[in-house]
């Protein structure tokens, strides 16, 4: 009798959560702290930035982001999904709601345990499923479903090449293309004139070049609308901080390198930090540009989330 009352009662609690509830904090931020009225930078327009906090030990590390249909999926470099929806209003970002966290699982549905294996550090949607590199023990997995949260990744093959790439310098930035291959560029393996990257055309992995100026290295990748690609970089000084440039790729031509056309510099006094997520959605007046920064869980770091508007031409 215990054991059957103790059923039921589980059955009326329904199924068990995918996810952890998270209670998030948001301050919104200015472009330009010193300079409240500015609104643009290169040929970006602001609309609006937060200032993410939350008590939870699991939040931060955030490296790569995707939004489908107002829907937030982050990934952290300790092995952790973040959902949430994104609030705005009138057109500018103004806060997250229903925000959930949950550890990535490993191909035996189990917790990914320790650095080395959890290292996630770019995501996109794939099909009916997610598309995750990971750094340190490097490789690419695809976990399906519509929800990340519980889903079981399964392998996929890597690049010919990857494993040389330096422990914390393997793909920074992957994207989906829209024939069902995959573009990934790494942030530390050199080739001659700038970084490894591949192109996956559906049967093999081509390798190419991604051509880098002034210190800055890729950090995330996103497919346009049309053709194309936008890619986040960002660089550290000493002297100058953080900065983060964006950059625009007509696309890919063989056996010629990837060349992108600057759009953005980000640089103090602006708001900017280590940015590392990128993600676009087209809109009626061009292209929504969200950036997410990853705090290395450092306290003199933020978690940011800035929302720009790209026009079209």
């Amino acid at each position: 009798m215990r054991w059957s009352i103790s059923l039921l009662f589980l059955l009326a609690l329904g199924p068990p959560a995918l996810a952890d509830p998270l209670e998030i904090s948001s301050r919104r931020l200015f472009l330009n702290p010193e300079e409240p009225t500015q609104q643009r930078v290169g040929e970006l327009l602001f609309k609006g930035g937060l200032a993410l906090s939350s008590d939870d030990d699991r939040f931060g590390g955030f490296s790569g982001l995707v939004l489908s249909n107002g829907n937030l999926v982050a990934v952290s470099d300790k092995g952790y999904w973040l959902t949430a929806r994104l609030v705005e209003e009138k057109g500018r970002l103004a806060g997250l709601s229903e925000a959930r966290i949950s550890a990535m699982l490993d191909r035996d549905d189990r917790a990914l345990g320790g650095k080395k294996m959890s290292d996630a550090e770019a995501v996109e949607r794939r099909g009916d499923g997610f598309v995750v590199s990971f750094e340190r023990r490097h490789r690419i997995w695809l976990y399906p479903g519509a929800t990340p949260h519980k889903s079981v990744p399964q392998t996929l093959p890597p690049p010919p090449g990857l494993g040389r790439a330096p422990r914390n310098g393997g793909i920074e930035a992957l994207t989906p293309l829209p024939d069902g291959g995959l573009l990934a560029l790494t942030e530390g393996l050199a080739a001659a004139g700038g970084l490894r990257g591949w192109h996956y055309d559906g049967q093999n992995w081509l390798a190419l070049i991604y051509q880098t100026t002034g210190q800055f290295k890729p950090t995330d990748l996103a497919a346009l609308p049309g053709g194309g690609f936008m890619v986040l970089e960002r660089r550290y000084t000493t002297l100058g901080g953080p900065a983060a440039r964006l950059q625009i790729i007509a696309g890919i031509t063989p056996a010629a390198p990837l060349v992108g056309r600057e759009i953005a510099t980000m640089a103090l006094p602006l708001t900017v930090d280590n940015m590392e997520g990128l993600a676009v959605v087209p809109t009626a007046a061009g292209l929504a540009v969200y950036l997410l920064s990853d705090d290395n869980f450092h306290p003199l770091q933020r978690t940011l989330l800035m929302k720009f508007e790209l026009a079209r031409n």
